[in-house]
């Protein structure tokens, strides 16, 4: 029995919808369920419903044969895992924001030691030394759009879908780190040892995904 860890949430909803389009999923009713182990014998998978975060973690130590996980969550966890399939769903993008009045038009006007906030550090320090900008990362876990009101910082990194969120709350986009999608990952030892098996989800899933 293959294990797969999704992301509680809304992308787990997503994901679930393309594996049952796919024919991965049977009859199985994840919402009427409160267990965070839910097995489907029939079609022989195991899921883990776990946070967002901890996705890639079980897929790296091997509690998990594969997982789905954002690409945003994957490049700031830098986890020793393949990288299967891009599935095109969960669509947004990391972005650059300022306050509206701030002056500021883009992410190099920004000054040498910049206060940034942000939930994702790792890619937030990435990103700016790549622009040549010492930057001081303030760790937030929510209502990021908050930090530069409150002149706790300069700017912030954050994931939006449509803008709107940024806009509402009195910011404007001057950047854009990387676009962001779900992407279905895999524990190398698994890869190995159950390739075929993989390889025939992965292609179930490419069918799905192309339409």
């Amino acid at each position: 029995m293959l294990t797969i860890a999704l992301p509680k949430g809304r992308l787990m909803d997503k994901a679930l919808e393309l594996f049952q389009r796919s024919g991965l999923v049977q009859n199985i009713d994840f919402a009427e369920s409160r267990k965070l182990i839910i097995e489907d014998k029939e079609a022989g998978f195991r899921y883990i419903l776990a946070k967002p975060f901890d996705v890639p973690t079980y897929v790296e130590y091997g509690a998990a044969d594969i997982g789905v996980v954002g690409k945003d969550v994957l490049k700031e966890n830098a986890r020793a895992v393949y990288e299967l399939l891009d599935l095109a769903i969960g669509r947004c993008r990391m972005i650059v924001a300022v306050k509206e009045g701030s002056g500021l038009e883009k992410v190099q006007e920004l000054g040498f030691s910049a206060k940034v906030a942000s939930k994702y550090p790792r890619v937030t320090k990435e990103f700016f030394r790549s622009h040549g900008i010492q930057s001081e990362i303030i760790e937030l876990n929510g209502s990021i759009e908050l930090a530069p009101i409150v002149d706790l910082a300069d700017a912030i990194v954050d994931i939006t879908e449509t803008g709107r969120t940024i806009e509402e709350n009195g910011l404007k986009i001057i950047g854009e780190v990387f676009p962001i999608s779900a992407r279905l990952i895999a524990n190398q030892a698994s890869y190995k040892i159950h390739y075929p098996e993989l390889r025939r989800i992965v292609k179930s899933l490419e069918e799905v995904v192309s339409c």
